[in-house]
């Protein structure tokens, strides 16, 4: 197992390296810089520019950039942003914890219920509960997520009023101790249910088609004609099989949460890295780029790690 765990960690490693590399090069090969954002677009001045470009190292030659670069990061910098003139560590630091808590929560309901909805679909093959459930699933699977979010906005904010439309917190209000996190949870609600329900689709998909294809696997056939019960046969034998690809699925759409949540930060107005990222690519801020990047290919890697081995957990022949 430690072997398995440290060859995960090199491999982890290696792919932060290139998805940094990768990002670093088309980035600044992308058209604008960041000097003809800051001096303006109507502004005409190559001595300023010239200025600017020297001083934040962007006259030197791309592998000189890069090379700079690499060895600000394993000194643990990550740069100052150029537009917002602050530590890059500083601007995501306060960016990431409101992210990581609306992703988190939200990736494990879409699994809970998602999984459930797609066990129960495929427990019930043909049957009314499976018809409702996938017929549910279709349609939320249809539905752009911006404008999902929005729909609920308008729904349950603006004509209920049960909920906080835009925001993290009340903060006219100052609410402090359990009272606060009341307060949050509210402002979170929306987001979250919106994050909760494009995920689910993914996760009814495929729990439902590996629970039905393992009820079909000769072995199975095989327990059920030795007269074992239909429970100790999904329990024992079923469930710990078909929950492996939705293990899969569930790092694969936590890392896609973490790096696509911005548009719904942008329409809850929720103070995560979305509007940041944006930001900075309209501006051209390379610095802040390359770290929001940065943050979310190792939480991936971290992510998919974590699986593997939960994988390996549930399936030894793995580890081999």
């Amino acid at each position: 197992m430690k072997k398995y765990i440290v060859k995960k960690l090199l491999i982890s490693i290696v792919t932060i390296v290139l998805v940094m590399t990768l990002n670093f090069v088309l980035i600044h090969i992308a058209p604008g810089d960041p000097t003809t954002i800051l001096l303006g677009r109507n502004v005409a001045n190559p001595e300023l520019k010239a200025v600017l470009a020297a001083k934040y190292g962007l006259d030197k030659p791309l592998y000189v950039q890069y090379f700079r670069y690499f060895g600000q990061l394993l000194r643990g910098d990550l740069g100052d942003s150029i537009i917002f003139g602050r530590p890059v560590v500083e601007i995501i630091g306060e960016k990431l914890g409101p992210t990581l808590l609306l992703v988190g929560i939200a990736s494990v309901v879409g699994l809970v219920l998602g999984t459930a909805a797609g066990i129960a679909a495929a427990r019930k093959e043909g049957s009314v509960i499976d018809a409702v459930y996938s017929g549910g699933a279709y349609f939320l699977n249809a539905m752009p997520g911006f404008w999902l979010a929005l729909m609920l906005i308008i729904v349950l904010a603006v004509k209920l009023g049960w909920f906080p439309s835009s925001g993290m917190e009340d903060v006219r209000a100052k609410y402090t101790g359990f009272r606060h996190v009341l307060d949050v949870a509210q402002h979170m609600f929306l987001p979250m249910l919106t994050l909760v329900l494009i995920d689910i689709p993914y996760y009814f998909r495929i729990a439902k088609s590996s629970v039905i294809q393992v009820n079909n696997e000769d072995y199975i056939m095989t327990y059920r004609a030795a007269g074992m019960s239909e429970k100790k046969i999904f329990r024992k034998y079923v469930l710990k099989n078909a929950i492996l690809p939705v293990v899969t699925i569930f790092g694969i759409t936590l890392a896609y949460l973490i790096a696509g949540v911005a548009l719904i930060e942008i329409v809850f107005a929720w103070p995560g890295t979305g509007r940041v990222m944006l930001t900075a690519i309209s501006q051209r801020d390379y610095p802040v780029l390359m770290g929001i990047y940065l943050i979310m290919s190792i939480t991936v890697c971290v992510t998919m790690i974590i699986i593997d081995i939960i994988y390996a957990v549930l399936d030894p022949r793995i580890r081999y």
